[in-house]
């Protein structure tokens, strides 16, 4: 017998393999690792989906949160697939992308209910897939290196996080990161934008 539908999709962006792992790029795919470990729950390949899927319990919501396995600039085609999936699913409304973003502060987050993907190819993906810019989502920042750093982006992005968050800091920020998917499910996107974008 096939598993109840969920009644939310959190999906983190990144690129599959340990050696993609710790990079500042992957900070959707370490958030959706948090906030699993805070529920003690599991991953298990999906085939059909080209990703892994792990199943929780949000305030007695069930949600599904996804980790696609087609490298981050083709992410769009496994979040469609969750989609055609489970066709009960509303984008705008029970859908949750969570991906890093080099023009907020290391650590910092945002979240908000639509808009462009802000230069972020994983995410332009998935909205072009799914047509619509009506695409929740929660941004974690990376930092954009300065000039005085000699790094070029890409190499940032594919860098691990360093000096600017340091273990601790970063373990918090995950931690809120974490926290801030739980309220959105739980209480709203509106109660969420209140509690976590504040320059905190």
């Amino acid at each position: 017998m096939p598993d109840p539908a969920p009644e939310r999709l959190v999906v983190g962006l990144g690129n599959p393999g340990p050696r993609h792992a710790a990079t500042r790029h992957n900070a959707g795919f370490r958030v959706l690792e948090r906030l699993a470990e805070r529920h003690d729950v599991g991953w298990r390949l999906e085939a059909g989906l080209d990703a892994e899927l792990g199943v929780l319990a949000i305030a007695g919501i069930r949600c599904a949160l996804l980790r696609p396995q087609t490298f981050m600039n083709r992410s769009g085609a496994s979040v469609a697939a969750a989609l055609s999936r489970w066709p009960g699913l509303d984008p705008a409304r029970d859908l949750l992308v969570v991906y890093d973003d080099l023009d907020l502060p290391p650590g910092r987050l945002r979240l908000r209910p639509s808009g462009s993907a802000g230069g972020q190819r994983g995410m332009a993906d998935v909205l072009d897939r799914l047509g619509t810019r009506d695409v929740p989502r929660l941004r974690f920042g990376i930092g954009r290196p300065g000039p005085e750093a000699g790094v070029p982006v890409l190499d940032w992005v594919l860098g691990p996080f360093a000096s600017e968050l340091e273990p601790r800091a970063l373990s918090a920020a995950l931690d809120r990161a974490a926290q801030a998917i739980e309220v959105v499910v739980g209480e709203g996107m509106r109660e969420a934008m209140e509690r976590f974008n504040a320059d905190a």
